[in-house]
This record gives structure tokens, sequence and C-alpha cells, in this order.
């Protein structure tokens, strides 16, 4: 599918993911990730961009920011760029570091704060760099050891943090700790890397609608209030007009474009309507709301739908490839 545009505007939390190309280390030793670490807390403080958690791993790293007054598109082009031209210089190395995009997901405040710093700064844990939470405690390259009080890290924000588990620093921090081991025997949550909504839900078992982006982690009201956002609202949307995905969808199933957008229940348009309903909603962007102004459905009419077109393209995989590969060229 044609990728949709980050959605990069101040005051939005952003959980950002990068990794290395080919799946590649992108920190050798520990003097490795203090250039790292030096470059990104130089950056927060002459930038503006709040950082919450932070955690560096082998082969990627895991950030929680929100960008202010500087763009996160600028602010990830110095990190990353001055890091890989440091990184190629020292291992006598040349050619990119990082795969070409890194992943940038949107995160609705509340409840996914808290959450999010303690699945960032659980990585090392879950990884097997530190064997246990004590370690961990006092380990570098996250930023668990900041809010602990063991570490410091100029940029880092840990007071807009620790004020959620305490009006006293020592009583808060004992309280955030307990908060991390709490979340040990969670895992790895693919609920907090992208698509939160849609993979929370799982099979929904009532006919409610709410509108979904790969790129947010959030509730329906908050994926709509984005679509609202006259800054956010062209880039909410994918390059294919509804108009377009129509004329391939017929296509595909060799069907008339009318007989698809006409109330009906036969079964070649309902499952016409089904597809176009799941990749509008789902994979360009486009709200229930507008998807069923289109194809004259009401929104549990595209509920529904939807469900159903994504049953058929998980079965027909042909049929899938055939109409990503047309909204693709």
């Amino acid at each position: 599918m044609p990728r949709l545009a980050r959605l990069d505007i101040a005051g939005l939390l952003q959980h950002v993911i990068v990794r290395g190309i080919e799946q590649r280390d992108i920190f050798n030793d520990d003097h490795d990730r203090q250039l790292f670490v030096d470059r990104f807390s130089s950056l927060l403080s002459e930038t503006g961009v709040r950082c919450y958690a932070w955690a560096l791993l082998s082969n990627h790293f895991h950030l929680l920011l929100m960008p202010t007054t500087t763009p996160l598109s600028h602010f990830m082009r110095r990190l990353l760029t001055g890091y890989a031209v440091s990184f190629n210089r020292r291992n006598k190395r040349a050619g990119h570091l990082f795969q070409n995009r890194y992943k940038s997901i949107v995160c609705e405040e509340e409840p996914y704060l808290l959450e999010l710093v303690r699945y960032i700064h659980l990585n090392p844990l879950r990884a097997g760099m530190v064997a246990s939470l004590e370690e961990l405690d006092i380990y570098p390259w996250t930023g668990h050891a900041v809010l602990l009080g063991h570490r410091q890290l100029d940029g880092q924000e840990t007071g807009g943090i620790l004020e959620r588990f305490g009006k006293r620093t020592t009583t808060a921090r004992q309280n955030y700790r307990q908060f991390v081991a709490n979340g040990i025997k969670n895992g790895h949550r693919d609920d907090l890397v992208g698509g939160g909504l849609k993979r929370s839900q799982g099979e929904r078992q009532n006919h409610e609608y709410e509108s979904f982006d790969e790129r947010v982690l959030g509730g329906g009201d908050f994926v709509d209030s984005l679509k609202e956002d006259f800054q956010l609202r062209d880039k909410m949307k994918g390059v294919v007009t509804l108009t377009q995905l129509l004329a391939i969808v017929s296509a595909a199933l060799k069907l008339d474009p009318d007989l698809i957008r006409k109330p009906s229940k036969s079964r070649a348009p309902a499952a016409a309507r089904g597809v176009m309903c799941h990749l509008a909603i789902y994979e360009l962007g486009y709200t229930g709301s507008e998807v069923g102004k289109f194809l004259h459905l009401g929104p549990t009419g595209v509920s529904l739908a939807s469900r159903r077109g994504e049953r058929i393209l998980k079965a027909d995989l042909v049929l899938l490839k055939k109409i990503t590969g047309a909204i693709e060229k």
C-alpha cells in the first residue's frame, strides 16, 4: 500500500522506532552508545523536543518524544545523520546505517503515556541485555535509571512522569519502580507499537464502528480529532481517492462501479463494498462517515462491511495482491 505521510505536529506524543539496515547492529560497544546519547541529549536541549522515555538495543532503539517548536522530522534527521557519520568514521565503514524510514506512531497521551514509558524502559530486560530489574535500575542506556535518579540525561523529562506517581520525589520513584516491576510479566505488547486500537479490540463483539489509523495509538475519538485537525487533514488520507479506489476494486472484481454504490444485498456487490470499506478506512485513512457517504451506508453498515471485507481479503491473497498492486501504481 502507498505510504501515508507522517503525522508531524507540535504537541503530539510520538513513539519512534529506528532499526539498523538489514537488521544490523547500530551500536558495537558502549563508546558508540555514549556518542549517540551525547548527541541525543544535546539535540533535546537545543530543540526543545521533550523526551519521556528511551532505550538503546543492539540493532534498534526506541524514543518517546513530543516535538514543540522543532518538527520531529528535523530532529530525527539531525540525530540519525550525525550519529551515522560518527559511527561510520569510528568503525571504518561506509554506506547507510539505518533503515530508510524510521517508524513514528502518534500516541494518545491518556491512557498510553505511562504504559509506553514502562514498555520502552523494559526493552533491555526483555532482550536479555540485563538479567534483572535491579540491573536495569542502573543500566546506562535507557531513561529508567534517569527517572530513578541513578543517572542524568539533560533534556529528559522526569518531573512530568514522576508527578503522576506521588508528590514527594522519593515516594514517586518508589511507586514508579513498582509500576515498572508490575509490567515485567506483560512481555512484548504488539498493541503498543502501532495500530493499537485495532489490535486491542480483537474481534469486535458489536457493530459499533471506531476510526482507526495504523500511524496512531489511541481510541476512535482521538483518531477522529486528528482527522478533523486542519493541519493534519490532508496527511491523514492516502494518495488514492475514493473514486479511484472504487475503479480499482470494481476492475478487480469485474463489477460495474455504479452497482457497488447502490444499496443491495446481492453477494458480489456486498463483497465489493466490504473490500472498499476495509481498504479505505484501515489502509488509506478515510473516516467511516466519509466512506459511508460515498457508498450510501450508515455507521453500522460501514462497520459490518469493513469486517466482511477484511475476511474476504484474508481469504483471497491473490485478490489482495491484485488490488494493492493497482493502488501502488
